[in-house]
């Protein structure tokens, strides 16, 4: 497998966030190309702790398996809002799970980051997150929670914006990593019921940080 994103601190200095109009498609469109990219939060140091997006699952307004299908409730609220916020939800009672809403306004679709390349404020995550081996910290989309303490408070926050402490930024090597990592294998998600065959689980075949491969339905 190829060796880990080349860059080594424990802050990334200036972080640009995706714009807002890069979240406005569907979930379905957003959720390939937010691999490469880097979901950042900002640590109570003040310091930028995270890494490379390396699998994510997309949720869409017509899906069965959409936290949004059905009706707009307190719990999934963030999803109708404007693309580029953050949605932040409980499951299994104990755990958070981390999207970013897509889509127009009041339109409920979002994207799962499911795993992520730990690169940045490693040493705080680690602590956050003390497991023997550095892939299983982040490689589920409740590990990377843990890791990187997102809680409820952090839903709806604005993720185009760099106050909010909470990010995805851009990674002008973003092509170069998806290359060197490839192939971008398309296949089913995981954990759902209903609407399990939709092909709307994206990762890098070649990352060690993938939570779990399975037999693609597609490449790209």
């Amino acid at each position: 497998m190829p060796s880990s994103f080349d860059i080594r601190s424990s802050s990334y200095p200036n972080p640009t966030p995706l714009p807002r109009s890069f979240y406005e498609p569907s979930a379905a469109l957003v959720a390939p190309k937010l691999l490469g990219h880097l979901l950042f939060r900002r640590t109570p140091e003040g310091e930028w702790a995270g890494g490379v997006i390396v699998e994510t699952e997309a949720y869409l307004a017509d899906d069965p398996a959409c936290h949004g299908f059905r009706r707009k409730t307190p719990r999934n609220r963030s999803m109708y809002g404007p693309p580029g916020h953050a949605y932040v939800y409980f499951i299994y009672g104990n755990y958070f799970c981390f999207n970013a809403v897509c889509a127009p306004d009041r339109v409920a679709e979002a994207v799962l980051i499911r795993a992520i390349e730990p690169t940045f404020g490693e040493e705080w995550m680690r602590a956050n997150r003390p497991v023997r081996e550095r892939r299983e910290r982040t490689a589920g989309p409740a590990k990377l929670c843990l890791a990187l303490d997102i809680k409820r408070p952090h839903d709806g926050l604005d993720l185009c914006d760099v106050n909010s402490g909470l990010i995805i930024a851009h990674n002008a090597d973003a092509k170069k990593f998806v290359h060197r990592h490839k192939p971008l294998i398309t296949t089913t998600r995981i954990g759902i019921s209903v609407a399990a065959d939709l092909p709307l689980r994206f990762y890098l075949e070649q990352s060690q940080f993938v939570s779990k491969r399975s037999k693609p339905s597609g490449d790209a």
